[in-house]
């Protein structure tokens, strides 16, 4: 059984649970932005932890397809006043979603207990923070950077190169000092792959517990639903809560949700009924 361990904090991932998105972007690619404000987005905290979210992943750079980097000064004013607002909850976990070391210094300072890297941390000085900082790390695959991750991605074996890739990194995190129980691993859903690519990662997703880390999946309303049944971005519900409910019975810990009352839901029903097979 896994469990993380930020300060004086655990959680136990004996079960899945859900990583409410809380984007403080004018430019992400679900929500259009409507959470860039800071009102909004603290409205948006209060509804997800209502809804039933345990963890909430604040991020203020977008990681679309063809997304442009931000400043650090400019990502540190969107999100650091909602992980302060969200950290008035003392029951829910705070994840941090950045690539810059700076912002997880700041972010970790301010109340958020999870750093979420879809570049691995490998920004100069990235894996030195996060070990510094000692606490759990999300380390994501992507092939290429969000400018041009999506412009002809190709693997020989798709599944087997992000393992090598994910391993080498916790390899090189754990040498520099790193725990290996604080590292979470997310084979990135969306980042550098084609929608085969996506299909074939989500059925042979039990083939990342061969590293014996907590799995991040987040499918959620990504183009692999949209492509695959040709609905825009607002019409992926359905798509969404079938790739997380797979991701769940293959063995994922936490998904990575836009739809938190939605997922939850299907999560107590999944739940009750694999309950009832021990009975």
């Amino acid at each position: 059984m896994f469990e993380l361990k930020s300060g004086d904090k655990t959680l136990s991932l004996s079960s899945p649970v859900v990583m409410a998105i809380i984007n403080v972007t004018p430019d992400s690619f679900s929500d259009g932005g409507q959470f860039s404000t800071f009102e909004n987005a603290c409205k948006q905290v209060d509804k997800v932890i209502e809804e039933g979210a345990t963890i909430l992943d604040i991020g203020g750079e977008s990681t679309r397809p063809g997304a442009t980097d931000v400043s650090v000064e400019e990502e540190l004013a969107r999100v650091i006043p909602v992980i302060e607002y969200a950290a008035k909850h003392p029951d829910i976990w705070i994840s941090i979603d950045t690539s810059k070391p700076e912002v997880m210094e700041k972010a970790v300072a301010a109340g958020a207990h999870i750093i979420n890297d879809v570049r691995a941390l490998q920004a100069p000085g990235a894996v030195a923070m996060a070990t510094n900082l000692d606490v759990p790390v999300c380390l994501m695959h992507m092939q290429g950077k969000p400018e041009t991750m999506q412009d002809n991605p190709s693997y020989d074996n798709v599944i087997q190169q992000i393992v090598d890739f994910l391993s080498l990194r916790i390899d090189y995190c754990v040498a520099a000092g790193m725990p290996r129980e604080n590292i979470i691993i997310d084979p990135g859903f969306g980042f550098g792959k084609t929608l085969a690519h996506n299909y074939e990662l989500l059925a042979k997703l039990p083939e990342l517990h061969s590293m014996h880390l907590p799995v991040l999946i987040g499918l959620s309303r990504k183009s692999m639903i949209g492509d695959l049944l040709q609905r825009n971005v607002d019409e992926r519900l359905a798509g969404s809560l079938a790739g997380a409910m797979i991701a769940a019975q293959q063995g994922a810990q936490i998904l990575r949700v836009h739809d938190v009352k939605e997922t939850v839901d299907a999560l107590t029903v999944m739940s009750a009924t694999m309950a009832s097979l021990h009975q």
